[in-house]
């Protein structure tokens, strides 16, 4: 794991969340201008891998399906959040999951507040169907590889300071009783 120094902990981070936004944008463009209407579009199988478009206003799994208005409530708190912390990262991994995260946060949002019906209220765009999982688009596959990446982080003693605990201290030869 390679440390990173705090001067460039934000401009990676905002790399990294720019660079899957602006994915996210252009694929949902793409999305809208040639999927939308058309019957799916089958690239392994009738099973496997398809183009589905649809329009979302809920959260993941289309729950909380109404409540749009919260939703993007909830996606400003989040980048706030991940802004604020950023200043504290000193793991490169954990720089990569938030900055995920951040960009699939924002690539999202901006549906919300520019999609129709209207600000607060967008509909989010999905068009990717693999196998029986539901339709989902970039932002989403950022926001839950990233959110996968922390849980593993964390799971293996991987702190977002750069420390190690549990499996990871051990492994580095850390005795854990010095990081009180």
């Amino acid at each position: 794991m390679v440390a990173v120094h705090k001067r460039n902990v934000t401009l990676a981070v905002v790399a990294v969340a720019v660079a899957v936004w602006v994915i996210d944008v252009l694929t949902k463009m793409w999305a809208v201008e040639k999927l939308e209407g058309r019957d799916p579009v089958y690239l392994l199988g009738t099973d496997w891998l398809s183009l589905s478009f649809l329009r979302n206003s809920g959260a993941a799994f289309s729950m909380a399906t109404g409540y749009t208005w919260v939703l993007t409530i909830v996606a400003l708190l989040v980048v706030v959040v991940i802004i604020r912390l950023s200043g504290k990262l000193r793991s490169s991994w954990w720089i990569l999951g938030l900055a995920l995260i951040l960009g699939g946060a924002l690539g999202n949002l901006t549906d919300r507040l520019l999609r129709s019906p209207g600000p607060l209220r967008g509909e989010v765009v999905d068009f990717i169907r693999v196998g029986w999982w539901p339709v989902f688009n970039v932002a989403d596959s950022a926001v839950v590889g990233g959110a996968a990446l922390l849980v593993v982080l964390t799971m293996l003693g991987y702190d977002y300071d750069g420390g190690r605990s549990g499996w990871a201290a051990r492994r580095a030869g850390i005795d854990e009783s010095d990081r009180a």
